[in-house]
């Protein structure tokens, strides 16, 4: 094997990874505060679902362009130091936003959490790819991207029961001071680090046209825009589909949304494990990491479809299903771009793709808004939402011939 993929770093610690996925639960869990609150701001704000549909968008607005900066600046400076500084900005963003008197306000907060949460998976990419080999990123991910799924669950079912309580006001300055907390722990385990693998050569990154050069950039681009299209419309919409579509009440909604959430952070894990396991007994890693996407595509696909006609035991079925297939697409999201781009692109090609995936978080919930303004349902959303998780495999298949570290050192040359 190549030394990328067998040397790794001891000096990450082993309470790194771990600290990772709890910054990304903050991180969803303050993103998707505003979703589980939206059926209480709208009446209260009097706002229209397109209006709505502005607001849940208006975070990736600064996420998607400052993505590219982000990447930058974990590469360019300590990783470990860059995500501490985002997560005090989003923090005083979310609990801000329990002050905000309107539309306006509101939305301004939403451009600064983007902001601050940018650095999240660049930060994320750059230390993996430095310290853990392509035959255990399956693992790696899924133990990081464990909040993916436990963030909108906490922030659903707590947050829902909480708001029905004392108000959405008092829980978004709540999550804001308990997400500084994390910084205690973070700062203890990495205040000795350095941000680079230490049995790592001494290489310079590629250059930037080296890297947008690269079909393999433009398949994952194109694969987690698809991909993310689905998984916000589920993430941002199904407060307000459980509430208002289907009837349900808030603390209805925060059990039911926050078990779907649960599913999803369990498959996302126990998904990365079992990767690395069957890597480990001699599949190939692009075998396992295409057969994933496969699943996770094909999957999401047919459970949003049928979603769109069933009743609600059906639908909720189907969102339940949904749930473990996103589930096993998450660590494919990232362990791909992170073997592909290795140690010395990884932190860069992360901030490029996700800025350019991240562009779902900005049309999926307008043109949900829209859709629901003219037709009065949820019917066409999901079915648009099926679509483009089918539209993700042309990225994901078609546009990466092969899922190995990449030669920069030839590639910048040619």
């Amino acid at each position: 094997m190549r030394q990328t993929e067998n040397s790794t770093s001891p000096s990450i610690g082993a309470a790194v990874v771990p600290l990772l996925g709890l910054m990304v639960f903050i991180n969803y869990a303050d993103r998707g505060n505003l979703a589980t609150a939206a059926p209480l701001i709208k009446d209260q704000l009097h706002l229209t679902a397109t209006q709505v549909g502005f607001l849940l968008s208006g975070f990736f607005w600064t996420y998607v362009p400052a993505q590219l900066a982000a990447g930058w600046l974990v590469m360019r400076f300590n990783a470990y130091r860059t995500l501490a500084v985002g997560l005090v900005i989003w923090s005083i963003a979310t609990a801000a936003s329990g002050l905000a008197g309107g539309f306006i306000s509101l939305m301004l907060l939403r451009l600064l959490l983007g902001l601050g949460e940018s650095v999240a998976f660049p930060g994320i990419s750059e230390i993996l790819a430095r310290h853990v080999p392509p035959n255990k990123l399956g693992a790696a991910n899924g133990i990081s991207l464990i909040g993916l799924g436990l963030g909108p669950a906490f922030g659903t079912f707590a947050g829902g029961h909480l708001m029905a309580e004392f108000g959405w006001r008092n829980v978004f300055l709540l999550f804001g001071a308990l997400s500084l907390l994390w910084l205690l722990p973070w700062w203890a385990a990495t205040r000795k680090l350095d941000g680079k693998g230490s049995q790592q050569p001494d290489i310079s990154p590629p250059p930037l046209s080296a890297i947008l050069r690269r079909r393999e950039l433009w398949g994952t681009m194109m694969g987690h825009f698809c991909g993310l299209y689905a998984f916000y419309f589920v993430i941002l919409w199904l407060p307000i589909y459980l509430v208002k579509e289907r009837g349900l009440s808030m603390s209805h909604m925060g059990e039911i949304g926050g078990l779907i959430y649960v599913i999803y952070a369990a498959s996302t894990t126990l998904s990365g494990f079992a990767a690395d396991r069957l890597i480990a007994r001699g599949f190939s890693n692009q075998r396992v990491r295409r057969v994933a996407a496969v699943f996770s595509l094909v999957g999401s696909t047919l459970s949003l479809v049928v979603a769109a006609f069933g009743s609600l035991q059906l639908s909720l079925a189907c969102l339940f299903f949904t749930a473990v297939t996103f589930g096993v697409g998450s660590s494919n999201v990232y362990a791909i771009p992170q073997t592909l781009g290795g140690p010395h692109a990884a932190g860069r090609w992360v901030a490029i793709q996700n800025s350019a995936g991240n562009i779902a978080g900005i049309v999926a919930p307008i043109i949900t808004g829209i859709v629901i303004d003219r037709t009065g349902q949820f019917f066409w959303a999901f079915i648009i939402a099926g679509v483009m998780c089918m539209l993700g495999m042309v990225g994901w298949l078609l546009m990466i011939p092969k899922i190995a570290p990449i030669e920069w050192s030839h590639a910048a040359a040619e």
